[in-house]
């Protein structure tokens, strides 16, 4: 049976108001929240064994006594708590355990209450509503619209909501959970296609870096006709040839906006901002945002402007490190930085996120690494009278060069879209040669330029996107980027060893910033290759 009933039809409906009525709260009004929330979470904190540790012998008993009595943490102080198989000390029994990894990729296993477990499904159905909206109140989501994930599994968070989600809103996964949690993530996403093509599909949750990349491989694909080739079940021909004649129509190779006319893509990663041009041309609509992560959820949410990112302030009790501060730390570990709540940001300033936990999660004070940029104190299009944020890097994730410049992972992305250079992947890092801090890339890509004029490209383009590699290259007087090209198929062969080997997905990824030297020798030792300036 299908069904076509509206999710939302007025901004006074009682469903708008449950997931979206955090957008139409005052500044005053959110903190009013998150002091309410924060005070309860500490009540049943407090009286834990994991409480007692970080409390003492006393509760905190406002907010302010909170921040100035309880030192920040980050994971490792969590270690002998978070056990799955013991979890005793933690002030509200598990419902589920989500796995993630930190850096040098230690795993993390975080516990979610039950109540938390259930809020987070809250938000993922305040982003279904907000990126099917195009003003206040209104949004095209209707029951028994069809969703494809194209997330990792279970016990993942991105899947354990998939899972969730598919089993309480009347919305209709393309792909069942059972039939996904068993696959490699790229199996899944090509089974997942395969699917949507005899299926349909009304809403895509995705990776952008995976939007791109599917984009990418269509088009190489469908100019030599492979879709074709790849896609003959029956029921598949009809979407299939429909999009052969609209792509011969105008001229052009299929896209896959042709097979799959999405009323909504979701959307998440720090290169979204950077390919949102690229995934509309090729996906026929614009990602909508969100930030989450395994220890907190989802965080923050676009309104229907897609302008900037707003918290929501039933999903944490939000601190943050100003910049300055941040960087006191990176020179001396002992500092203890200040922090400043949401009514003290300002708008330009780049801060490091803290988090503490509501629904008897764990996490108090708890440093997440990272960094986002307030880039206004209100969306005036949408109405929404709170601070919009950007999500900027993760600040273990950044390269320092002779002091002048912290290169991100984002500042990267940005100068490799800014030469609309085609790849398969890469990763960069700050390597000492002759005595002197450089930056080494290390990109699989079949562009035809020579290596010594890409890496003068990109060099030019570091110039353009950061100012402080602008003033590196200026006052030092130097060149600092290094290029190495991979040979094809290096970063996919470096996947599937790592499948091979047993190791999560977190994993099988190289990372794209700071790999260690291992990584590099994997990568670079299979076919020799010569360094490029």
């Amino acid at each position: 049976m299908e069904y076509k009933f509206p999710v939302v039809k007025a901004d006074s409906d009682r469903t708008w108001r449950k997931y979206c009525g955090f957008l139409d709260l005052s500044l005053d009004e959110f903190m009013s929240v998150q002091e309410a929330l924060m005070l309860q979470q500490l009540k049943v904190l407090g009286h834990s064994d994991l409480g007692k540790r970080l409390f003492g012998d006393t509760i905190p008993s406002s907010i302010a006594e909170y921040r100035d009595t309880v030192r920040l943490t980050t994971y490792d102080d969590y270690l002998a708590d978070l056990d799955k198989n013991i979890g005793v000390t933690l002030p509200v029994r598990p419902h589920a355990w989500a796995t993630t990894f930190g850096n040098g990729g230690s795993c993390r296993n975080v516990p979610y209450t039950r109540e938390a477990y259930e809020r987070a499904l809250d938000n993922l159905m305040a982003v279904f509503i907000l990126a099917c909206s195009k003003k206040r109140g209104r949004s095209d989501l209707v029951e028994g619209d069809r969703v494809l994930y194209n997330v990792a599994p279970a016990p993942y968070l991105s899947g354990m909501l998939a899972t969730g989600a598919s089993k309480i809103f009347n919305l209709r996964p393309v792909m069942p959970p059972d039939q996904h949690d068993g696959l490699d993530f790229r199996d899944k996403i090509t089974e997942g296609y395969e699917m949507a093509l005899r299926t349909g599909v009304d809403i895509m949750v995705a990776m952008t870096s995976v939007l791109v990349k599917t984009a990418n491989e269509f088009n190489s694909m469908s100019s030599n006709k492979g879709i074709l080739r790849h896609f003959r079940h029956p029921a598949q021909a009809y979407r299939v040839v429909r999009a052969y004649l609209n792509a011969k129509l105008e001229n052009r190779s299929v896209l896959p906006r042709d097979l799959w006319p999405v009323k909504a893509l979701i959307g998440w990663g720090i290169d979204t901002s950077i390919y949102r041009e690229h995934v509309h041309r090729f996906w026929g609509a614009y990602p909508y945002e969100f930030h989450a992560c395994t220890e907190a959820g989802i965080m923050a949410v676009q309104s229907w402007t897609r302008n900037g990112l707003t918290l929501i302030p039933q999903s944490n009790f939000f601190e943050f490190i100003p910049e300055s501060e941040w960087l006191k730390c990176r020179r001396n570990v002992f500092y203890e930085p200040r922090t400043v709540l949401l009514p003290e940001v300002r708008t330009g300033e780049k801060y490091e996120l803290v988090i503490s936990s509501f629904y008897g999660m764990p996490f108090v004070r708890y440093r997440l690494g990272h960094l986002i940029r307030v880039t206004a104190m209100e969306d005036i299009e949408a109405g929404v009278r709170l601070p919009q944020i950007t999500f900027e890097s993760r600040s273990d994730d950044l390269i320092d060069i002779a002091g002048f410049t912290r290169i991100s992972e984002k500042t990267v992305t940005q100068a490799i879209a800014n030469c609309h250079l085609d790849f398969e992947d890469w990763t960069i890092r700050k390597e000492i040669q002759q005595g002197k801090p450089i930056l080494h890339m290390y990109i699989e890509t079949d562009d035809p330029s020579e290596d010594a004029e890409l890496a003068q490209m990109l060099h030019r383009q570091l110039i353009e996107t950061d100012p402080g590699y602008h003033d590196l290259v200026q006052l030092m007087e130097i060149l600092p980027l290094q290029l190495t090209r991979l040979v094809p198929g290096s970063f996919s062969r470096y996947y599937e060893e790592k499948q091979q080997q047993g190791l999560a997905l977190g994993l099988s990824r190289p990372p794209r910033v700071n790999a260690p030297e291992s990584v590099i020798e994997e990568l670079t030792g299979m076919v020799p290759v010569m360094p490029v300036h």
